[in-house]
């Protein structure tokens, strides 16, 4: 880090580290809106679940939906007590200690909290799992984390003898997307799933989530206590494994000091905004950051958090828009489109959503556009990550909403915009976006290395260009890692992909760097039709109206999909990686 003190431009100008440390934001947080955190009220993430559980015992914590409009439910009493034993069955029955690391491989479901919260209050560290991955990325996760325990949803168990014998996993446990339902309607749901041939068998010993429940309860019957296990705010209480869009995922090291502080930063950006209904619906996968925090959040408020086993096809949310009064929705942009695609949402939409919250990727302008004239209010961006557990900014709920902005910094959230050499960039232009608060992971697992190379005296580089204006809203430009230089121009796909998204016979747009022999790289763009007529000349002449000529892409590709990550963003390198192998150079 250079000494910029001296230096008479950077003091009379706005590219000192003094336009940031102003935290010009600070005049848009509500004013009961602390500008820092103060101590956090909780000494443990499960010390937060006993308390709310305690305080809204007989309201419903979580329940699921399933595309038929069958549903479950677990009160906040019953997840505290279901996951009280499910951490005896962890520490007295099987024998883990505190830090031991436990993998979990599920869809959305009543199962998620109750082993989510039962780790926690063991002092076990959760491992979460996409269950569509292939084998040799379940192989990376179990093997990276260590994991001692596996708990896999049992439409998914074919994969277990190829991944444990290679792992260091102990103990298996299955269960049911209807795990926790009434009896008569789980009997059902798992009979139906038999005669569809849903269901594979293990082909390996496992034990059912159901038994080692019992077991756990048996347990504290018997004296054994889990309210005195020692876990600490600064205990280790989550690896999550990056989302992969540039290389090889790492496990991200989030404690509970990083979890509770973040719950408490988005509870000060919400509350003057959060109506006296508190039913949420989480379509996005709680293996992922984005809505593991969300959830963690509404269940912090006695909220009701409704729970979509999966997004897609997006009629898979039409039962539980019907059957609750949704007040708040979280999603990413593909989510978004999606419903907005659909006659049922756009013909009868959720007029009562009092909140919109867009993350995991950019909301793009044409996306936030038609949902505010379709629900009536807008979507208010947020921004984080993974090693942020995962909020860093949000649009004030109760300020000016900026298109295209990802907000202002939570509060104690520190944000810069810097260039390669760390040094501060003027206000209103790019640079990286540096991060210091309570929510920044410890580092990443095992990868002393990386932790390096992103965190600089505390601030964690999150690789992505941005800028702030002068109110302190900030704004991503893209990916650092994205970026194509064309003829040494900088074009950033996110702003190529807002301009094609707007174009009426677009449903879908990935956009990456090519090489070429003549500006070094081109653009290059895939498209999802929402128009079987449109063309490729049609979409460049549409980039012409808004885009100079160098970042009009040299070539558009028609497909019937875009790969893309669990919550909805465009694998870019997946799409390098195609382009590559069509000109040979993979």
């Amino acid at each position: 880090m250079t000494d910029t003190a001296k230096d008479p431009a950077v003091n009379a100008g706005k590219g000192s580290f003094e336009a940031y440390d102003a935290r010009p934001w600070l005049k848009f947080y509500a004013d009961s809106a602390p500008s820092d955190l103060d101590a956090l009220p909780y000494t443990s993430f499960g010390d937060m679940v006993r308390r709310a559980s305690r305080e809204h015992a007989a309201q419903p914590a979580f329940t699921t939906c399933l595309p038929t409009g069958t549903t479950g439910t677990l009160s906040f009493a019953e997840v505290d007590r279901l996951s009280d034993a499910f951490a005896a069955y962890l520490r007295f029955e099987l024998g883990l200690d505190k830090g031991d690391r436990v993998a979990i491989q599920s869809p959305n479901c009543l199962a998620y909290p109750v082993f989510l919260f039962g780790a926690a209050k063991a002092g076990c560290v959760i491992v979460n799992i996409n269950p569509l991955y292939t084998v040799p990325e379940i192989d990376h996760a179990l093997n990276d984390s260590g994991a001692r325990l596996l708990l896999v949803i049992n439409m998914f168990a074919d994969k277990l003898p190829e991944v444990v014998p290679e792992s260091r996993v102990e103990h298996v446990l299955v269960h049911s997307v209807a795990e926790f339902f009434p009896p008569l309607r789980r009997f059902i749901v798992q009979t139906v799933q038999k005669l569809k041939k849903m269901v594979p068998p293990a082909n390996m010993a496992v034990t059912p989530l159901a038994q080692a429940i019992r077991a756990g309860e048996r347990r504290i019957a018997a004296g054994d206590d889990v309210t005195t296990l020692e876990v600490g705010a600064d205990d280790l209480l989550a690896l999550q494994y990056t989302g992969g869009t540039t290389g090889r995922s790492k496990g991200a090291m989030l404690t509970h000091r990083n979890l509770l502080s973040n719950i408490q930063q988005s509870y000060n950006n919400l509350k003057e905004a959060l109506p006296d209904e508190r039913t949420a619906m989480t379509a996005l996968p709680m293996y992922h950051i984005f809505a593991l925090g969300v959830s963690g959040v509404f269940f912090s408020l006695g909220g009701h958090n409704v729970l979509i086993p999966s997004p897609r096809p997006v009629a898979n949310l039409k039962p539980a828009f019907a059957k609750y009064d949704i007040r708040f929705f979280s999603g990413v942009n593909t989510l978004f489109n999606g419903l907005l695609a659909e006659d049922w949402f756009r013909e009868a939409p959720p007029t009562n959503l009092a909140i919109t919250i867009g993350g995991g990727t950019a909301v793009q302008n044409a996306t936030a556009r038609r949902w505010e004239e379709v629900v009536g209010h807008p979507i208010y961006q947020a921004y984080g990550l993974t090693e942020t557990s995962p909020g860093v900014t949000s649009n004030p709920l109760n300020g000016p909403v900026k298109t295209g902005s990802i907000g202002i910094p939570y509060a104690g959230t520190y944000c810069r915009i810097v260039d390669e050499q760390d040094n501060p960039v003027p206000v209103g232009e790019p640079g990286e976006l540096i991060v210091k608060g309570p929510q920044v992971m410890a580092g990443y697992w095992n990868r002393p290395d990386a932790t390096e190379e992103s965190m600089h005296n505390g601030w964690f580089h999150t690789g992505d260009i941005a800028r702030m204006d002068e109110d302190g809203f900030f704004y991503i430009v893209d990916r650092k890692k994205d970026m194509v230089n064309v003829s040494g121009f900088n074009v950033y796909p996110n702003e190529v992909e807002d301009v094609i998204a707007r174009h009426p016979g677009v449903r879908e747009v990935g956009v990456v760097g090519v090489p070429d022999d003549e500006t070094g790289e081109a653009v290059q763009a895939y498209v999802v039709k929402a128009d079987d007529s449109v063309t490729e000349e049609a979409i460049r002449e549409h980039c012409r109206q808004s885009l100079t000529g160098y970042k009009i892409p040299k070539r558009v590709i028609f497909r019937e999909a875009i790969p893309l990550t669990p919550v909805g963003k465009v694998l870019r390198k997946d799409l390098r990686a195609e382009a590559l192998r069509e000109l040979g150079q993979d």
